[in-house]
């Protein structure tokens, strides 16, 4: 849990980057993500591209290549969603969908057992989002009819693809191990961003801040964010690492008020307190289901 958290809280000091990047120096949602992942995974290949690595690699490549794509089209399609219709609805949808789409899908799986300790805990930690969040405010006043349905759908398709990639990368991290299966996960990201200059162009930027902006994002927000990740979801349960990386606002949110002054309102502080106490919570159940599963066997 606390492997999960960190990836959250990175992937937090992050949101702020990428719009300085944005807002700045007008790169593109695609140029962020193809230079982050691909700073990210030469620094992992330089850590694990040892030769029997590859082998298992490549015995897994049908689920590198989808857990891959899911990971880098989820944060594209939701950088494209804050871009129509703002922040906070994309938020929303992009963290809060996924935990009760994984939660669903491990009931009716028979690998998740749905009682009210569960659904309360998820609540509290959904409801603490929207608190955090909500404070940006709605949809962007300026955005058209069209702009508000693509905007949805695009965040929906994040939270979609997001799930996807939380249910596949346990496993990937418990065949491979967590560093060769984040460094083929991130490698498959770059090249799925690669393939976005069809349509825009890659730029790099030509200035030494923004350079420097995007070696963190690589080095912290994929390589070791990511590496944390993978090895957090080998031990948890998908509802719980879904819920874990609810960090990622909440970082977002306290840095903004750390450095740029704006202060939490009452409301941000219930919310950060009520997604603390729920991930907590989550952390036990997990615990106490590994420690069952330990002495049944």
């Amino acid at each position: 849990m606390a492997a999960a958290c960190g990836a959250a809280f990175l992937w937090g000091t992050g949101a702020l980057v990428v719009n300085l990047l944005i807002e700045r120096f007008g790169m593109s949602p695609e140029s962020i993500s193809f230079w982050r992942f691909v700073v990210g995974g030469v620094l992992l290949a330089a850590m694990f591209a040892r030769r029997p690595v590859w082998a298992g690699l490549r015995a897994q490549a049908a689920w590198l290549l989808g857990a891959g794509t899911c990971m880098a089209l989820y944060v594209l399609c939701w950088f494209l969603g804050i871009a129509r219709i703002g922040a906070a609805v994309p938020t929303l949808i992009a963290l809060c969908l996924p935990p009760v789409l994984v939660t669903l899908l491990g009931v009716a799986r028979g690998r998740e057992r749905l009682d009210l300790p569960l659904v309360a805990t998820l609540a509290a930690a959904l409801a603490g989002t929207a608190l955090v969040v909500a404070r940006h405010g709605g949809m962007s006043a300026d955005a058209s009819a069209t702009q508000v349905v693509e905007g949805v759908a695009l965040s929906v398709a994040s939270a979609v693809l997001y799930a996807g990639f939380t249910l596949v990368s346990g496993r990937l991290s418990l065949t491979l191990g967590a560093g060769p299966a984040t460094m083929g996960l991130t490698v498959v990201a770059a090249a799925v961003m690669a393939l976005s200059a069809f349509y825009t162009p890659l730029t790099w930027p030509h200035e030494v801040p923004p350079e420097a902006w995007l070696l963190y994002l690589g080095i912290a927000t994929a390589a070791l964010a990511l590496l944390a990740f993978t090895w957090g979801a080998a031990r948890l349960s998908p509802t719980a690492l879904t819920v874990a990386t609810l960090v990622e606002p909440l970082t977002a949110v306290l840095l903004a008020a750390l450095l740029l002054g704006q202060a939490l309102s009452v409301a941000q502080w219930l919310g950060a307190t009520l997604m603390i106490a729920a991930i907590a919570a989550l952390g036990r159940r997990d615990a106490r289901r590994m420690a069952e599963a330990t002495h049944a066997t």
